[in-house]
């Protein structure tokens, strides 16, 4: 079984510190503006498109809370947003979503609390080590419920991710690329079913 090394351990640390100061001096607000709208409004058409009615959201790789702060409070039953940096998380629970929690955590070591309808790799995928990336995805998609969608949104091509979502337990229900007006700006976007 693949874990992770002393190295890059010490690598995930140095990331976590620098993704926390960053967020403090506004180095993430981008992803508000209208260059990232796109994408957010694929990830939500794939949400009411694919899933039921109110459907319960963990979306991994949150930061301050931008995809919840798109999704009329009517069309989810609960969401909870998890982010690897402790400052986009106190800037996410400062704005008081409705039916919403967030959570700070690394996703190489973590668990869902409960089974979900929709969980969304928020450009997060890419972060986790290769050398933990399988074994990871498996944990995420155990707290998937049957027939719940698994969308994963990756910056340009991804290279190197893609092939991990080749699962007899998923059926790709869509993949797409989302282009800006922003030249060289796109993002891949795979939408999974559990079977």
């Amino acid at each position: 079984m693949s874990k992770l090394s002393l190295l890059d351990q010490f690598h995930i640390w140095r990331r976590k510190i620098r993704w926390n100061r960053q967020y403090k001096k506004g180095r993430w607000e981008y992803l508000k503006n209208d260059v990232e709208a796109p994408r957010y409004a694929k990830i939500i058409e794939a949400i009411k498109h694919h899933s039921k009615a109110k459907p319960s959201i963990l979306d991994l790789g949150a930061g301050e809370g931008v995809l919840r702060s798109r999704l009329d409070n009517e069309a989810i039953g609960y969401f909870l947003g998890v982010d690897f940096s402790k400052v986009s998380i106190k800037f996410a629970t400062n704005c008081n979503f409705d039916n919403a929690d967030f959570q700070v955590a690394d996703l190489h070591y973590y668990t869902p609390p409960q089974e979900f309808d929709v969980i969304v790799f928020n450009e997060a995928f890419y972060y986790i080590n290769d050398a933990v990336r399988a074994k990871v995805l498996s944990r995420i998609l155990g707290k998937l419920k049957q027939g719940g969608i698994l969308i994963n949104s990756i910056y340009k091509e991804g290279l190197g991710c893609w092939e991990y979502f080749d699962l007899a337990e998923l059926e790709q229900l869509d993949f797409t690329t989302v282009k800006t007006k922003k030249e060289g700006t796109y993002w891949k976007l795979g939408v999974y079913r559990k079977i």
